[in-house]
């Protein structure tokens, strides 16, 4: 199967998620024969060399370690582990790296809870994305910075919305340091999805998709995906569209459901 030739993005799914049964890098190549372009999660805990031997082709992962983008300590760490992410992201061939509004824990929890963002962080989380910024231009690597849920998923998470990022990002208006555009949590967050693509075509970098309710492939929920994929096709949008989903049942069936829903039809 090859995704390339079924749809105008640049497909992409999760090797977190699917063929759960498998050792991780054969998660990877399995994702790779199938004609996808392959993301991962936290590096630290992963072969890169292995990785890398794959032949696959990455198109995000964790761009850091530890940190986040309000405190002056955990700034410096943040800025640390990214440029250390970065040069795995260069083992990879991988072009962009991945970012929250703050550190999250192996549950998906923030290490530091922010129930209420003020204006002092948002000038404190605008500061640290221009460093941020300027760190991918000297290394010739994209940020991104993901919009997650604070419903279901990710409670107290600073600068969740698919609204604050785009705040954000505008702001700093580097090429740089694009939107994660996550629509699984922006369609619990705010939902509005289309419209929400229109308003952000400028600052995307990435897609990415999941059904709601459940966190499964397309289709297996209330998100109308092949309209989502003709609407990115009209803003021009020809990006990475990563499936982080997990799958209904047989994994290769979900990752064949997440190719259809995005193989335009005009």
């Amino acid at each position: 199967m090859s995704s390339r030739a079924n749809s105008p993005f640049q497909l992409a799914v999760c090797a977190e998620m699917v063929f759960l049964d498998l050792p991780f890098v054969e998660r990877v190549k399995r994702i790779h024969e199938a004609g996808f372009a392959v993301e991962i999660w936290d590096w630290t805990q992963k072969d890169i060399d292995a990785l890398a031997a794959t032949g696959a082709r990455f198109t995000s992962m964790t761009g850091y370690i530890s940190g986040n983008l309000l405190d002056d300590d955990q700034i410096e760490k943040l800025l640390e582990t990214a440029e250390i992410s970065i040069e795995i992201a260069q083992r990879l061939n991988c072009p962009s790296l991945n970012l929250h509004g703050t550190g999250l824990d192996s549950q998906g929890l923030p290490v530091k809870p922010v129930t209420e963002v003020t204006g002092a962080m948002w000038i404190k989380a605008y500061q640290t994305l221009c460093a941020i910024a300027k760190l991918g231009e000297r290394h010739q690597k994209v940020f991104l910075l993901e919009n997650l849920n604070t419903l279901v998923d990710h409670p107290a998470t600073p600068f969740a919305k698919a609204r604050d990022t785009l705040t954000l990002i505008s702001a700093v208006n580097s090429p740089w340091l694009k939107m994660n555009l996550d629509l699984y949590h922006a369609q619990i967050g705010e939902g509005n999805l289309i419209e929400l693509i229109r308003e952000s075509a400028h600052f995307i970098g990435e897609i990415q998709v999941a059904d709601v309710p459940g966190r499964k492939e397309p289709g297996t929920g209330e998100i109308n995906y092949p309209a989502i994929a003709h609407a990115l096709y009209e803003t021009g949008y020809r990006g990475v569209v990563g499936m982080e989903a997990w799958a209904s049942g047989d994994s290769s069936v979900a990752i064949e459901r997440f190719q259809q829903a995005f193989a335009v039809r005009l």
